[in-house]
């Protein structure tokens, strides 16, 4: 886990996040991924205490989504790492999840009704909002969003030849949104260097936490 250390280590570097929110929000986050990270149990049991995870199961049948769901909610738990489902209010209330990650296409007012309502009904809970270019960063910001996760800031290996915000696009969008937003998309200790300070408030990774892919390009 060598390559995850350093990562965190440059997560723990970043300053707190900007923005109008009083949350306390991770600053590293490990990103599930249908293909190359279907089930996250290892990489989050490494994951250092204060840490978040964004688990996606798309794809996976409810009985299926339900059993891993709730075996990665009991290790987030004993690993102090904040729990958030992507996309599926009904299994992050069936999970007990820490909060909701919204895909940027239901992070629209009228879809995104019913996880407001969930997020609403209990404090402390986490909204967050995948974003790719401005306008999703408005939507994220009139949601009321805890955080926007916009990418892809770098080249990434699940898209290669695909564009790339770079570091100063996402810098300056980031500025604009007035939510903390965290870096996604060939983030690598290396690659989160080349944010400008203060630009993001949290990194997020794939694979970056591998240590086969500590050197490359990685989501």
């Amino acid at each position: 886990m060598a390559s995850g250390r350093t990562l965190a280590s440059a997560a723990a570097g970043l300053k707190p996040g900007r923005g109008r929110t009083n949350r306390d929000l991770p600053r590293l986050w490990l990103v599930s991924d249908p293909v190359r990270l279907p089930d996250p149990a290892s990489t989050l049991a490494r994951l250092p205490r204060g840490a978040g995870l964004i688990w996606r199961p798309y794809g996976l049948p409810w009985a299926d989504a339900l059993t891993q769901g709730r075996r990665l909610r009991r290790l987030s738990r004993r690993r102090g790492v904040v729990f958030l489902v992507a996309g599926d209010v009904r299994l992050a209330a069936a999970v007990g999840a820490d909060g909701l990650h919204l895909p940027e296409g239901l992070a629209r007012q009228g879809v995104a009704a019913p996880a407001l309502l969930w997020r609403r009904a209990a404090a402390g809970r986490v909204l967050s909002a995948a974003c790719h270019g401005p306008r999703a960063l408005a939507r994220a910001a009139a949601l009321g969003a805890d955080m926007a996760v916009l990418s892809p800031v770098f080249p990434t290996a699940s898209h290669p030849g695909a564009a790339t915000l770079g570091p100063l696009r996402f810098a300056l969008m980031g500025r604009r949104c007035g939510r903390p937003v965290i870096a996604l998309g060939g983030v690598t200790a290396a690659t989160a260097r080349r944010l400008p300070p203060g630009a993001a408030a949290g990194l997020a990774a794939v694979s970056g936490f591998s240590p086969a892919r500590s050197s490359g390009r990685t989501g």
